[in-house]
């Protein structure tokens, strides 16, 4: 980042390089040097900044899905946004969580290896109370997972994990399954500690309770689909063509599909009273003459003109003219 000097900063230097205090060329001199930086092993940089904000994009699209999700399921007011995406070490990330939290281990295949979503217990306990009939308030105190806690976090943050297929979609089809969930980040080891790791963090209210919910995803986990998710490729779309036997099939299904027929004599328009007073005999004159062709609708859609008949001794339908595509019959 470029320091930014103040007025009296501007003011110090320039009497110092009217005094003589300063060189100028002194000062070019140092800037033409080669600037060294320094580089830390165990935070190796495996994410660019475009993965980082491929990742940022797809997560605030899984931030919105779920977000869609919880307030379905719990029925309350539920907001979740991305607050921020980084890359560091997985010792580091198991450091700053607490150390009794939700942790949602899972794979998506065809990914090898795991991921994670750690819950927040706030977040968590306040879902809970809210799917056992709760106004949604978390505990004071955080005590472990009851056996039927248990299960009902397992099905909804199972479910959860379903929008991420949806969200990942531009990049890669993956299909997440829920692996197992842990309470203790001691007892969960999905990768090296060294290992750099991208975290995405979401920021949840659920009604007045707030909390995190982070997504884990190790670097050795994407590191196949990494090169999808640089800008070009995410916004490059490829043209897929359908081989001989999906046309085929596709027109095999078109063709048996069935759609309804109408021929329609006309129109008319009586009173409430007349229609009450119909009896056996009664005749009710139409909009048509007998010399104009007959309407026929396939679907909602005019499509044919034809004349009335029989064939056989059955009612029949003589086609006399096919109405262009698109056109409409006009409502009277």
């Amino acid at each position: 980042m470029v320091d930014v000097l103040s007025q009296n900063e501007i003011d110090a230097l320039l009497a110092a390089l009217s005094s003589g205090e300063m060189d100028a060329e002194e000062l070019k001199k140092e800037e033409t040097q080669k600037k060294v930086r320094s580089y830390d092993f165990k935070r190796a940089t495996r994410f660019s900044k475009d993965h980082l904000r491929s990742l940022t994009r797809i997560h605030e699209n899984f931030a919105r899905l779920l977000t869609t999700y919880f307030s379905t399921q719990l029925r309350t007011f539920v907001q979740i946004s991305v607050v921020q995406v980084e890359q560091l070490p997985y010792d580091e990330f198991i450091r700053s969580i607490p150390k009794m939290t939700i942790l949602n281990i899972f794979e998506a295949d065809p990914l090898e290896g795991r991921m994670v979503l750690e819950v927040h217990p706030n977040v968590a306990y306040a879902m809970l109370d809210r799917l056992l009939g709760g106004t949604g308030a978390s505990p004071t105190k955080i005590n472990a997972l009851t056996e039927i806690e248990n299960i009902i976090l397992e099905r909804i943050f199972s479910r959860a994990l379903e929008t991420l297929q949806e969200a990942w979609k531009t990049v890669a089809d993956v299909f997440p399954s829920l692996e197992a969930l842990e309470t203790n980040p001691q007892f969960m080891q999905i990768a090296s500690a060294n290992d750099t790791i991208a975290l995405i963090s979401l920021s949840t209210k659920i009604g007045d309770t707030t909390g995190m919910i982070n997504l884990c995803i190790p670097h050795v986990v994407i590191e196949p689909i990494m090169p999808r998710l640089s800008v070009h490729h995410m916004f490059v779309t490829h043209k897929k063509t359908k081989t001989d036997e999906e046309t085929e099939a596709l027109q095999s299904r078109v063709n048996k599909a069935k759609l309804p027929i109408i021929a329609e004599l006309g129109h008319s328009s009586i009173s409430i009273r007349e229609f009450l007073g119909l009896a056996v005999g009664d005749v009710i004159s139409l909009d048509k003459s007998v010399d104009e062709g007959l309407h026929v609708k396939v679907g909602e859609k005019l499509k044919f003109i034809g004349s009335p008949g029989i064939v056989k001794g059955k009612v029949a339908l003589q086609i006399s003219e096919i109405v262009s595509e698109g056109v409409e019959e006009d409502d009277e």
